[in-house]
């Protein structure tokens, strides 16, 4: 916290990649390989200048439920996140009763994480650790995948849960060094155009189907980041809300910040995603 804690705002201009429509048919996303002959997808590229705003100094104005994300210190027991079942058992536990102390949930259930380290490194990480930064904005689940995937996920519980308040959140943390290179931006609900704006995407696994939001460019967008994010900090990411009256998502996406040293170590990050729910 030493580096953060001296650091001054530091906005970025930079380039975002938005969505953009390839060929007639609705966009779609094969996981794990596409049928022979089929692209694995068709989401064109939509590259927009942007700046990209630091709130460094200024973390506690975001609140989860007005902006979409949330910036919080939050120290973990776990350091290298390289031991899958203390990544299961440890840091599991540690972010359901974080998510509850924030939310004031009753139930949170994580259904899975995502570790994203450097390229160069691959060659020593299980292949589910073989991930880099997404650079596109999108959203984690649209808002009826959300609801179908608690369905998968809790059984007999599902429908008695779903009748009472859900919500979808992923937390994001930086891991062994503050993130200089591509940084995670986040996008303020409030400045969304839902009609507009989103755009379902298909996922499709081999033995189910989801969904996800690509983003349309609007210029009414503003984006947000914790400038050298440190793995002391995380960054809550509302990715579905069923209450209506709040922000109910976010769009996010790594991006490239040219002053960045050149010698700084490169990301690594893990995303928890959870639901969280007002009933037992």
């Amino acid at each position: 916290m030493a580096i953060a804690s001296l650091l001054s705002p530091h906005d970025v201009a930079t380039t975002l990649n938005y969505y953009a429509p390839v060929g007639d048919e609705a966009p779609y996303r094969y996981i794990r390989g596409a049928p022979p002959g089929k692209p694995e997808h068709n989401l064109g590229d939509d590259p927009r200048p942007v700046t990209v705003r630091d709130a460094r100094g200024r973390e506690d104005e975001f609140k989860l439920d007005v902006h979409g994300f949330q910036f919080l210190r939050h120290v973990s027991a776990e350091k290298e996140f390289v031991d899958e079942e203390a990544i299961k058992t440890v840091y599991y536990k540690e972010v359901e009763e974080l998510l509850k102390s924030v939310t004031g949930g009753k139930r949170v259930f994580v259904f899975d994480h995502t570790i994203r380290r450097h390229h160069e490194k691959d060659g020593t990480l299980p292949r589910d650790q073989q991930r880099g930064p997404v650079e596109r904005v999108h959203i984690d689940q649209t808002y009826e995948a959300s609801v179908k995937r608690v369905r998968q996920l809790l059984g007999d519980d599902a429908g008695r849960l779903l009748q009472s308040r859900v919500r979808l959140i992923n937390v994001w943390r930086p891991i062994e060094n503050p993130v200089f290179h591509k940084p995670l931006a986040v996008s303020d609900w409030r400045y969304l155009d839902e009609g507009a704006d989103l755009v379902p995407v298909r996922y499709i696994y081999p033995d189910r189907k989801g969904a996800t939001f690509s983003v349309r460019y609007n210029p009414a967008h503003q984006w947000w980041y914790l400038a050298q994010q440190t793995p002391d900090e995380v960054t809550l990411i509302k990715c579905y809300d069923s209450e209506t009256d709040r922000a109910r998502l976010t769009p996010h996406t790594a991006f490239w910040d040219q002053t960045s040293p050149k010698d700084a170590p490169h990301r690594q990050s893990i995303e928890i995603r959870a639901f969280v729910f007002d009933d037992q």
